[in-house]
């Protein structure tokens, strides 16, 4: 468990301050530093949204879900969670961050598989919705419905997180049996297909075996659910790769819609190679063993680790400096991955 002196030592490694000259990278990109100068300047974090009379079907962790016609509506708030808890704090621009890295990868990968997303124009949403444009300007998406898949499709590139737990306790992650001698953050021999399913209160994700998965949804959607998963992972590793960065792992979310022949199309659904739904490490500074310095909300759950917080109800703010410190990692991240800073 990390202390707090330990915790200051692994934030310092990445918060290497930018002069005037760095603002742009050595490839003439836009760097991270006009967008953050910007997001401290922003309000309060938005932590619920409000839509008058459209109907909410509900709240996630960090999505507010809203039923328009036949279709959906999907905020991304600036809620936090750690441990399976919304944190008494919100990020600030969190949401416009993850909505516009989720269309990035949904533009990069729709050749691989197609996605859920009809628009994410504010101005070409429904009349119902124009009242709120400024509320959901940059941070919402217009989707279309479909029958999601019960399971959680995860890929794993290196050992990390509740791979790494399973790891130590049977040398194996879902039934995958893997070499000995492995560390914290190794790197794996291939990339595994890891699926998860929801705990009874769908508040905890447990890692399940193949084959229970085929249980759940039938031998010949677990085995295209497995190849798209694993054909998106190696395609955004590789991109993330060029910039620089580690995707250590990730997770997707996929539903099924009906096709004129009666027959379901497999489509991507809700986010996408986020900070929230992905480990991103930085390549240069990846050394198997212990933590490694990230572009996630690792150094969140790094912070309450070292405040030694029980996770349990009410979970607790967070200080200035680690909300400020998290957005430039989102931040960051946003900006290697696509080559521009967000639009905050």
């Amino acid at each position: 468990m990390l202390s707090l002196d330990k915790f200051s030592v692994l934030s310092a490694a990445l918060t290497k301050p930018k002069n005037d000259a760095e603002n742009r990278d050595s490839g003439g990109r836009e760097s991270c530093c006009p967008a953050m100068r910007k997001a401290m300047q922003m309000s309060a974090a938005l932590l619920k949204s409000e839509l008058g009379t459209v109907p909410l079907i509900g709240r996630g962790k960090v999505r507010d879900l809203y039923a328009v016609g036949n279709d959906l509506l999907l905020v991304a708030t600036d809620r936090i969670s750690a441990f399976d808890h919304v944190l008494g704090t919100g990020i600030p621009g969190k949401g416009k961050i993850l909505t516009q890295i989720s269309l990035f990868w949904f533009d990069l990968l729709a050749d691989i598989v197609p996605n859920h997303l009809i628009t994410s124009e504010v101005t070409e949403f429904p009349a119902e919705l124009r009242p709120f444009a400024e509320q959901l300007h940059g941070r919402s998406m217009l989707v279309r419905r479909a029958k999601m898949f019960p399971v959680e499709c995860v890929a794993r590139g290196y050992l990390a997180g509740s791979g790494w737990k399973e790891y130590r306790e049977s040398q194996s992650v879902c039934g995958v049996s893997l070499p000995a001698g492995l560390l914290d953050g190794s790197r794996l021999p291939e990339p595994l297909f890891t699926p998860a399913t929801k705990s009874p209160d769908g508040q905890h994700d447990i890692n399940i075996a193949f084959e229970e998965m085929e249980d759940v949804v039938g031998n010949h959607s677990a085995r295209e659910l497995q190849r798209i998963t694993l054909a998106l992972y190696k395609r955004a590793a590789d991109h993330a790769g060029s910039r620089g960065l580690i995707l250590a792992d990730t997770k997707f979310e996929f539903g099924g819609v009906a096709q004129h022949d009666d027959d379901e199309k497999i489509i991507l659904a809700d986010e996408a190679l986020t900070p929230d739904s992905s480990r991103f490490w930085e390549a240069a500074m990846w050394k198997p063993g212990g933590a490694q310095p990230s572009f996630d909300k690792q150094y969140v759950r790094d912070y309450l680790e070292a405040i030694h917080w029980n996770k349990q109800a009410p979970a607790p703010s967070l200080p200035d400096e680690v909300v400020q410190q998290t957005l430039a990692r989102y931040v960051e991240a946003f900006t290697r991955l696509t080559g521009h800073a967000p639009k905050l």
